[in-house]
């Protein structure tokens, strides 16, 4: 059984996740802690549940989705999980960051690849990867189906979607992504983003502006 949990950090307010099950072991998503507090909030969270840390991922590779990687490595040993399409987005995070006035030190470490269709086992708990591109390259989500839940990224947001004017992105493919990847899971999955409140997929099938007709 796992257990979703949120951060928002950084200035740019992005969703931080663990996720975590009743054995205690755990999986962070997207660590966004930019400033030390932030990364000793993720900290003491992690201490007061007593959970081990057994991997790090990121949805994909922009710069508010990448700030806390390097610590998360220092800090507990995980090595980061993307996909492979995304591996030129976050050699040119620092960069970015610079452009925004948020420079930060950037994780070096090794990588390994996710690929649509892979498995996150979390014990007997299991996370499936469907690739979700048009935001960034190689954006994945994470879905749940004994839970109904998924983990998006900047995909899908609550009447909204992810913006496609930055490098790599395309509002057709994105689009599509919606459509065939995440509109296909069932209605009450609830869908935990990026940036905002988590919504559900039936909801934004009927609400959101951008996909209807």
């Amino acid at each position: 059984m796992l257990t979703v949990h949120s951060f928002v950090f950084s200035p740019v307010q992005e969703n931080t996740y663990i996720v975590y099950n009743q054995h205690g072991n755990a999986i962070i998503i997207d660590p966004g802690c930019y400033f030390s507090e932030e990364q000793q909030k993720l900290q003491a969270f992690i201490e007061s549940k007593g959970l081990k840390v057994k991997q790090l991922i990121n949805t994909h590779c922009h710069l508010d989705h990448v700030f806390g990687n390097k610590w998360v490595h220092k800090v507990y040993g995980t090595e980061l999980h993307i996909h492979p399409d995304e591996e030129k987005l976050l050699a040119f995070a620092p960069q970015s960051g610079m452009k925004w006035g948020l420079p930060f030190d950037n994780y070096t470490g090794p990588l390994h690849f996710l690929n649509e269709g892979d498995t996150i086992f979390l014990d007997e708990d299991k996370l499936q990867v469907l690739l979700t591109p048009g935001h960034s390259p190689g954006s994945i989500s994470f879905y749940c189906e004994a839970q109904h839940f998924v983990i998006s990224g900047d995909v899908l947001f609550q009447r909204s979607i992810g913006r496609t004017d930055l490098p790599g992105g395309n509002l057709e493919t994105l689009i599509n992504s919606i459509r065939t990847k995440l509109f296909t899971l069932p209605d009450e999955t609830i869908v935990y983003n990026g940036h905002g409140n988590a919504t559900t997929i039936g909801s934004e099938k009927k609400q959101n502006p951008y996909l209807q007709g």
